[in-house]
């Protein structure tokens, strides 16, 4: 089979957490703020392709479908071209964590970084393109989708049914990030994100990242609520539930399944990782004990 074991994937996604860890925070900023725009255009699709009244009476999962096919490919763009996305950040720097190449204070530097970074790009990109760009203002019947997905995403289900359903959305979304680092050729990895991803959206759960856009966007078409009930009802209950569904089921499972009690994992065009020297010196100045120097 040409493609990395689970332990080897496993592997990957605790070495891709260490460089995040020591990336630059401008870098960093910036290639979070970049990911907002690449996963709006899959939102905006979305969107545009909720516009059907009749369908939305006569054929409702029909809809859904259809969107949910289409909406992936904001996420094969971010993949591709190495944004950063919080939700799969939650997963790689878990498992670097876990594996003690991280500290506490890189983990949260990262995640508050790439947060803010992809709400900074993803509110630029669904102001200035999609809302004075008038996207959605050609009919009416793109305002009145905009407006109803937001209403559907932060005003009918109840807190906990959201963060439920966000543990749902990135459980799905790390395992389409674990699977495509698996592929070796893009078409594998295009197919790879395709179908995880398709799934989170065709079941409506939530994804903190992409709800920067549909809601921001629904309050911006005129949805009965405000900014303030979004962070209360959406963000926070969807941020708690993506950093469960990324760092616990996928992150630390697979940490645990493959990576506890075992030797050096080989690559097939490496041996077994070794620690540079600056990060066993950053991990002993933390204080934490230091692993093995061949993981």
């Amino acid at each position: 089979m040409d493609a990395f074991t689970p332990q080897q994937t496993i592997e990957l996604c605790s070495r891709i957490g260490t460089k995040k860890a020591h990336m630059r925070l401008d870098k960093l900023f910036l290639n979070s703020c970049m990911t907002g725009p690449l996963l709006g255009f899959g939102c905006a699709v979305l969107v545009s392709t909720n516009a059907a009244p009749w369908y939305q009476e006569n054929a409702p999962g029909l809809i859904r479908t259809i969107g949910a096919l289409m909406f992936p490919v904001g996420l094969v763009m971010i993949v591709l071209s190495g944004a950063d996305l919080f939700t799969s950040n939650t997963m790689f720097m878990t498992t670097a964590f876990l594996h003690r190449r991280v500290c506490l204070w890189d983990v949260a530097k990262n995640w508050v970084v790439s947060f803010f970074g992809n709400l900074a790009g993803m509110l630029f990109f669904m102001a200035i393109i999609t809302g004075y760009g008038g996207v959605f203002q050609e009919s009416s019947d793109y305002t009145e989708a905009a407006v109803r997905i937001a209403v559907q995403k932060a005003h009918n289900p109840q807190w906990h049914q959201i963060f439920l359903r966000a543990i749902g959305a990135n459980w799905l979304v790390c395992f389409a990030v674990f699977i495509s680092i698996s592929s070796r050729e893009v078409a594998s990895k295009i197919i790879a994100i395709w179908w995880p991803t398709a799934t989170f959206v065709a079941l409506a759960l939530d994804h903190v990242v992409a709800n920067m856009f549909f809601i921001p966007m629904g309050i911006w078409c005129g949805a009965p609520f405000g900014a303030g009930y979004y962070i209360w009802k959406s963000l926070i209950p969807t941020l708690l539930g993506n950093m469960l569904g990324g760092g616990l089921f996928v992150g630390a499972v697979y940490w645990y399944l493959y990576l506890t009690g075992e030797g050096g994992v080989e690559l097939s065009d490496d041996g077994p990782y070794t620690m540079t020297h600056a990060e066993r010196t950053k991990a002993s100045s933390s204080g934490e004990s230091s692993p093995d120097e061949k993981v």
